[in-house]
């Protein structure tokens, strides 16, 4: 890291002047940014910190909820202690929390994305949103275009925060020795390029023929339709994978599909899917469910799921037509085979 790397706080006062309770906004992003370093902190201890892979419960959605899930959950939550949020919502709570009344944000997060990588040393995270507060779960049930700021941290071998305030992506990397966040990449866009796309292939079966066409013409590489090889990418951490695309370009698939509870899609709307949106966003790529701008939709319910699909604008954009055109198709339709329509 640079020795003359701005200060995370510093930085923020600049954005934050323009922006709607932007001081609060501020203060909030901080009180995360404590959070990420105590979570850190604790996830680089290992197996020294105790089986935080433990198996707790099983949320309502069907997910069980390991012990650093649960521990990330209240580290988070007591960060808020004094901070100008009235409502906070979790991915590990049935219900939002009241907070401080009054006060003008909400807060939502996924306290630890990826916890099924918790014991294997892959890149784990926390997603948030900000938004302006109104009376409990209303204040999360409004289109993602409300969002005040969003980002995530990776808890990798480097501890990274990625966020937007709606004015650009930036980055800002922990210095472990001294606690703090410095600014390690401003304004930063993703690769229109795409030779990356990251999907859990063990769902094939289950997919669309849109999606499944998609793929195999990737797969196809050099001698398919697209004339150009793919490497495929799974972490099954979608922070992971939203970094590698911000830093390289891709795309990224987690679509719905015909199994129990997938049908419309698997991801949290508010938790995941909104903030991750907002980011790819700023950064100049799109985000989708396949059809409908992400940050478009609006949540019935704070735990409402829906598929997302984000990366590169350009590789989005095709994913949608291949959606739109081969839905009604059996597979292996002629409008796809070599000399279709989206040879390039």
């Amino acid at each position: 890291m640079s020795q003359t790397a701005e200060e995370l706080g510093a930085f923020l006062k600049t954005p934050c002047k323009t922006l709607k309770h932007g001081a609060e906004v501020r203060r909030v992003l901080l009180a995360v940014c404590g959070a990420a370093v105590t979570l850190s902190n604790t996830i680089s201890m290992g197996s020294l910190a105790g089986d935080m892979a433990r198996a707790t419960a099983q949320e309502g959605g069907g997910d069980v909820q390991k012990f650093l899930d649960l521990h990330s959950n209240q580290v988070l939550h007591n960060c808020l202690t004094g901070q100008p949020v009235a409502w906070f919502a979790s991915e590990e709570d049935p219900e939002p929390v009241a907070i401080t009344e009054g006060a003008p944000l909400a807060l939502a997060v996924d306290p630890l994305d990826g916890s099924s990588n918790i014991d294997t040393n892959a890149a784990i995270g926390t997603i948030f949103s900000i938004r302006e507060a109104s009376h409990g779960a209303a204040s999360f049930l409004q289109p993602g275009t409300g969002q005040l700021a969003a980002g995530f941290v990776v808890y990798g071998p480097q501890t990274v925060l990625v966020f937007t305030l709606g004015c650009g992506t930036h980055m800002a990397t922990l210095n472990r020795s001294t606690g703090t966040f410095h600014i390690t990449a401003r304004n930063v866009k993703v690769d229109s390029a795409c030779r990356e796309y990251a999907i859990n292939m063990s769902n094939k079966r289950h997919w669309s023929d849109g999606i499944r066409t998609y793929v195999q013409d990737c797969q196809r590489g050099i001698m398919g339709p697209r004339g150009v090889d793919f490497n495929m990418r799974w972490i099954a951490s979608l922070v992971a994978d939203a970094y590698r695309i911000l830093v390289r370009g891709g795309i990224y698939l987690y679509p719905a599909d015909t199994r129990k509870g997938y049908e419309h899609g698997r991801l949290r709307l508010v938790y995941e899917a909104f903030p991750i949106a907002m980011v790819m966003e700023q950064a100049g790529a799109k985000a989708t469910d396949g059809h409908v701008r992400i940050l478009e939709k609006q949540a019935d319910q704070i735990h409402a799921r829906t598929p997302l699909v984000f990366g590169s604008a350009d590789e989005v954009m095709r994913l949608t037509a291949y959606l739109e055109n081969t839905e009604s198709l059996p597979e292996n339709a002629p409008l796809f085979a070599e000399r279709g329509l989206f040879r390039n």
